[in-house]
């Protein structure tokens, strides 16, 4: 049996609380809960592809920026990955034998940071330099995907904290990088991606 580190010492009271209340809590509550953190990430993809084809029509490097969202979120995944495999923090479902409205994922499928929080928050923060309005939609969007990992019993409090930070970071440092590279879409937009870059006129 793999050795795992457990967090309930660092929040797991909250996290009893909210599995409680999660059971005490309207069916239709539950039920939207549940399928939002199941279903939830579809959300960002459509974003990203709508921020995208707007982005076309504004220029090549708008139309970039857009592109390097996704590219960003899967960075991001990976990142996470990797802090989660070295952490191994094992589910707060299995510490601590509560009954959550999710199924408990089988041992090995380490609970810190969340994956789910991670891919949001990058997602959001990446949106927020293609458009001001689409990055607060799933900036929102993002809270309530971390609200709810937690809610349906899958991870701590400090889970998608930590999840949400890395996606943030990853994000932000990615857009920075790329701001810095002006040249990059005009040649882009001289190769056969013109397409992706610019709308037809």
């Amino acid at each position: 049996m793999i050795a795992a580190f457990g967090g309930a010492s660092v929040d797991g009271s909250v996290y009893r609380d909210v599995v409680h209340l999660a059971g005490r809590a309207p069916g239709w509550l539950d039920t939207a809960a549940t399928l939002w953190s199941a279903y939830g990430l579809g959300l960002f993809a459509v974003l990203m592809v709508w921020g995208w084809w707007r982005a076309r029509r504004a220029g090549a490097e708008a139309a970039l920026t857009a592109l390097a969202v996704p590219a960003l979120v899967i960075v991001a995944c990976a990142v996470d990955l990797l802090v989660k495999s070295a952490v191994r923090e094992a589910r707060p479902c299995r510490s601590l034998h509560l009954a959550t409205l999710e199924a408990c994922p089988a041992p090995g499928d380490w609970s810190f940071p969340s994956n789910h929080a991670a891919i949001a928050a990058a997602a959001a923060v990446a949106l927020w330099f293609v458009s001001r309005r689409l990055g607060v939609l799933a900036g929102v969007a993002a809270l309530v995907m971390a609200a709810s990992r937690v809610w349906v019993g899958a991870h701590y409090p400090h889970d998608v904290a930590a999840g949400a930070a890395v996606g943030a970071a990853v994000a932000w440092a990615g857009m920075l990088v790329l701001r810095r590279c002006p040249l990059l879409a005009r040649r882009l937009a001289a190769s056969r991606l013109r397409p992706l870059l610019l709308a037809a006129s």
